[in-house]
């Protein structure tokens, strides 16, 4: 005869007389969730926001032939009436500086640019590499991987200085487009934009890879092969599956792309020239080269105003479209 579990009758009862969590307990939870919530709010406060802050400061100053180079400077010696005297010397005279000269609206123009036009070329060269990536056998997926990643173990600086050994006139490029007969004099590449756009596109391209392989390798399958059955052709089930499930790796390796790119200043100084305008260099020109802290500071807040901004704008439409979706 089958033995029949029954409930225990006393487990009620030890249930009932069991302590419950004291009050210094549950506090002490409490007080623990705050302290890791609140350490990425101290990080973004530390090294975000008050950095911000101190080059908003100095963008609303004047610069005068001193140390350090603008004015008004906060002396907490004259106790409140020096707070006053420095709130009433900044002004917005640096900004209407910007939109004024020519120089600053078209090296923020050209930056735009350069950054669109090279964030859709390492698109459409990361995704054929990312989609050939998630399709590899698992057993050579690592390899791949690594072979993606391994520029970034040589420093940056190192592997622009190296195109431009390949894109000087005497250059690599160049010998070997001569020796296969396929030009007849050597092409002038360096110090034109081509260079710059070469010098993103191959900096960068890891960045569009990575997050477009991880979008592709999480691809259901069945749903193409649910298309196959259904008589869809591959390019019909790769324009309507493929690439729409793709998206978000698409939109994160624009932004990882674009972002630095608009400020990015080795490469253009190095493979663009003295004629190739970017925010980044004119940047560097005014902090270090005329030492005008303030117009540079200006530059480099609206510079994060335009970048920021657009994003935090699609973020916040993402998260309400996700909301409305649960």
């Amino acid at each position: 005869m089958t033995d029949v579990l029954t409930p225990d009758p006393e487990a009620p009862r030890a249930i009932a007389q069991a302590p419950d969590a004291s009050p210094a307990d549950v506090g002490g939870g409490r007080w623990k969730r705050a302290a890791l919530i609140a350490v990425p709010y101290v990080w973004l406060l530390v090294l975000f926001l008050a950095p911000f802050f101190i080059v908003l400061k100095i963008s609303l100053s004047d610069t005068v032939i001193a140390q350090p180079p603008y004015q008004p400077v906060l002396d907490l010696a004259n106790g409140w009436r020096g707070v006053v005297d420095w709130w009433n010397g900044l002004d917005f005279e640096n900004y209407q500086i910007l939109f004024e000269d020519e120089l600053y609206v078209a090296s923020y123009l050209s930056s735009l640019k350069i950054a669109t036009i090279s964030t859709l070329l390492t698109l459409a060269i990361a995704y054929p590499m990312a989609y050939a990536m998630a399709r590899a056998p698992k057993s050579i997926r690592p390899t791949l991987l690594m072979a993606v990643i391994l520029p970034f173990w040589t420093s940056l600086l190192i592997r622009v200085y190296a195109w431009i050994g390949i894109l000087n006139p005497e250059g690599l490029l160049n010998q070997f487009l001569l020796w296969t007969g396929i030009i007849h004099e050597p092409l002038y590449i360096m110090n034109t934009e081509t260079a710059v756009y070469i010098g993103i596109v191959y900096s960068y391209l890891p960045f569009m890879v990575l997050p477009l392989y991880s979008s592709l390798e999480k691809l259901d399958e069945t749903l193409l092969e649910a298309a196959a059955d259904l008589g869809s052709p591959p390019w019909r089930s790769f324009w309507q599956i493929t690439v729409p499930l793709s998206l978000p790796g698409v939109v994160a390796g624009c932004f990882l792309v674009f972002i630095p790119a608009c400020g990015e200043f080795v490469i253009p100084d190095l493979l663009g020239g003295s004629e190739t305008l970017m925010i980044g260099k004119t940047l560097y020109n005014e902090f270090f080269l005329n030492r005008d802290w303030p117009v540079s500071s200006a530059i480099a807040v609206l510079l994060l105003l335009v970048l920021v901004v657009p994003i935090a704008i699609y973020n916040n439409i993402q998260a309400k479209e996700l909301g409305g979706k649960a």
